[in-house]
């Protein structure tokens, strides 16, 4: 296949869009963790191989569908965030002393937090990638041929976006979220229940990455060892687009969705780890504040 066959090819156009959807969901819970709270969550890609695994388990074990699982995977997952800040998160934040502290304090935590994850899955599970086949007809529209659980996968993930987008922009507690990423002591002081937000966003975080890791479980592999290379990506697409900047995220997922899959398909597929590491080194170091320096709302 020439170059311009694969600029211009509607399968990996789809594809691009696929994973440009999964990493929004990812990045938009480690975005508002980071934008409300600023903890910095290493451990947030392992919410999404529990969530994989958990689709795998019902489906595998209950007969579960996971297009259903899906509701129980996010609203448990969400759940999950509610009883961390409580039982734990609230209280770091307030022995922290200083952003620069609780920034520090929160990375060790979570890196704990990851390993232990990782090393209980592996004790239950093994290392050996599960997989499981759910909606694997094939359909095609015209030149694209697309399976089931893709077409489904992406019509969830962008309806979850929207979702998203629409809470942050009109609901209460949305707008209270963005005024807590703004100016969490102003919003302190005109009123905002600060803690309530930090509820809120966690629930919304964990949730999301929870509902991504049911959908990457329809469609592909996955092992213990899949959320270090989500959360990679989620800060990646955060620094792109700004950190609190939700709406930009958005579009950062995008931009990387179609770096990565036009990047490997240009080069190889054992090239995707160095294409997702290389462009997060970069955007360290040429894009520091991000593709949009101010702080949009959705």
């Amino acid at each position: 296949m020439s170059v311009l066959e694969v600029l211009f090819s509607g399968q990996l156009l789809f594809a691009a869009l696929l994973t440009a959807s999964v990493y929004a969901i990812v990045a938009v819970g480690l975005n508002m963790t980071y934008g409300t709270m600023r903890l910095l969550n290493v451990a947030h890609g392992d919410l999404v191989m529990i969530g994989a695994y958990a689709a795998y388990w019902l489906f595998t074990g209950l007969g579960i569908a996971p297009l259903w699982s899906a509701i129980v995977v996010t609203l448990a997952c969400a759940l999950l965030g509610v009883l961390l800040y409580s039982g734990l998160l609230k209280n770091l934040m307030a022995r922290a002393g200083g952003t620069a502290r609780l920034e520090a304090n929160s990375l060790l935590l979570f890196f704990g937090l990851s390993m232990i994850i990782q090393n209980v899955m592996v004790s239950v599970e093994t290392a050996t990638p599960r997989a499981y086949q759910y909606l694997s007809e094939i359909h095609r529209f015209g030149g694209l041929s697309m399976t089931g659980n893709r077409l489904a996968a992406l019509a969830v993930a962008i309806l979850a976006c929207l979702a998203i987008a629409a809470f942050l922009r009109w609901n209460i507690f949305g707008l209270a979220l963005r005024a807590v990423i703004e100016r969490s002591d102003a919003a302190r002081i005109v009123g905002v229940n600060v803690e309530q937000v930090h509820k809120v966003s966690l629930a919304i975080g964990f949730g999301a990455a929870g509902l991504a890791g049911v959908l990457i479980s329809m469609m592909e592999q996955f092992s213990p060892f899949i959320g270090f290379s989500m959360t990679i990506a989620a800060f990646i697409v955060i620094i792109l687009g700004g950190l609190g900047n939700i709406a930009a995220g958005f579009g950062a997922a995008l931009i990387l969705g179609l770096l990565e899959t036009y990047g490997v398909a240009l080069t190889s597929p054992t090239l995707r780890s160095v294409l997702l590491y290389g462009v997060f080194v970069l955007t360290l170091i040429l894009l520091p504040q991000g593709l949009f320096r101010r702080r949009l709302g959705p």
